[in-house]
């Protein structure tokens, strides 16, 4: 019998062919099996990717990009809480806001308040401290009576607490709490907080004050022309332009206290009671007409406190550095300033160099006034002749 080689092999793959087939069907019954019947299609799809699907059960080109992309900007949903801010499901406008806060705002706040000092030393170097050139006459005027001094005072004691607590709300962790250490830092910024809060109503307080005692006084004048062309006789030794009860320089810090103080005030009052003003929108209102400009009217609650916040912060930091000019100019940096809102009496020949025609308005009324008590017969009207 001849052994038939090519047959056994044929048979021998049959039966090779056969088993495999039978055992790949029995696995498909269990867990196992299943899963890889399963996870077939997801193999297909690496291979050839069709209608924008892409391994990985993502969108791929189908994604809801443009949903994704109003959330970002701030679309806000509908909600049954109390709360319908908590409807904005991403609020974008809080990272500007920060970007802003933390980065330009700061910066260049630090550079203003350094600048300040830094030219109010060059020129206290360069000009020394401003004497009376005629030195002092030993005898003094009155230049402002005790309720001017204390309105003056309630608005500098409170704007100074201001200052100093809103300044170490911004840069207080940088100066102050690498040397006292963070758990005095965090007591004294959270008693800063309460300071600021409450005092804020004594500076509106004083601010209307002096505005309503001092307004007529700070109106421009013609005087004021020459005071300015001339320096304010700051600049130069022993020149001296006449002036009223308030001079060119005194009036520009009047109105720039006045109005940044309404502003700061406004501001302010926003972030007291968040949420219940829309003042900027009504602001871009007013500024787009009259000005043809494209700011937006259409602010969110939100968006508001951030602009508030902003402001507020800006006309702080403005409003320091002038005073810091102020207090320099009234202390170290002119002789005889200070007892004007100390004593409420100055020196003759001080008033005379800075104020000569309120000191002649003043003198004038006094000897009319002198005058007119001399007229007076003593011991009251004459009794007519019997």
């Amino acid at each position: 019998m001849r052994f038939d080689i090519a047959a056994c092999v044929k048979t021998f793959v049959l039966v090779l062919g056969l088993a495999l087939g039978l055992t790949f069907a029995l696995a498909l019954g269990t867990p196992v099996g299943q899963a890889f019947a399963q996870t077939k299609p997801e193999a297909e799809l690496l291979e050839s990717p069709q209608k924008g699907a892409v391994p990985g059960g993502t969108l791929g080109l189908s994604s809801d990009a443009e949903m994704w992309r109003a959330i970002r900007k701030g679309v806000t949903g509908s909600v049954s809480i109390p709360d319908k801010k908590a409807g904005q499901l991403v609020q974008s406008e809080g990272d500007n806001w920060r970007a802003l806060r933390n980065g330009p705002l700061k910066t260049y706040g630090a550079y203003a308040l350094g600048g300040i000092i830094v030219l109010l030393a060059l020129f206290f170097l360069i000009r020394g401290r401003i004497k009376v050139d005629h030195g002092l006459a030993g005898e003094t005027i009155t230049r402002f009576k005790t309720f001017e001094r204390a309105g003056h005072w309630l608005v500098a004691v409170s704007f100074i607490l201001l200052a100093l607590t809103g300044l170490n709300i911004m840069y207080g962790q940088y100066f102050l709490m690498p040397v006292i250490g963070k758990e005095a830092f965090t007591a004294i910024t959270l008693a800063g907080k309460y300071v600021h809060n409450y005092v804020a109503f004594a500076f509106m307080v004083g601010l209307t004050v002096i505005f309503f005692m001092w307004v007529g006084h700070n109106l421009p004048s013609r005087t004021d022309i020459m005071w300015i062309l001339k320096g304010g006789g700051v600049l130069v030794k022993g020149v001296h332009p006449p002036a009223k009860k308030f001079n060119a320089g005194q009036k520009v810090i009047f109105w720039l206290v006045i109005l940044g103080g309404a502003s700061l005030s406004l501001s302010g009052w926003a972030l007291l009671f968040p949420f219940t003003t829309s003042a900027f929108a009504e602001t871009f209102t007013i500024i787009n007409a009259v000005f043809s400009t494209s700011l937006p009217t259409e602010l969110s609650s939100i968006q508001e406190q951030h602009y508030s916040q902003l402001w507020h912060s800006i006309m702080g930091i403005f409003l320091t550095c002038i005073i810091i000019a102020h207090i320099y100019i009234g202390s170290v940096g002119m002789q005889g300033a200070f007892a004007a809102m100390g004593s409420g009496e100055v020196d003759l020949n001080w008033a005379k160099e800075h104020h000569s025609l309120w000191v002649a308005d003043v003198q004038s009324k006094s000897e009319k006034k002198a005058a007119e008590s001399d007229d007076k017969p003593v011991g009251g009207s004459p009794q007519p002749a019997e």
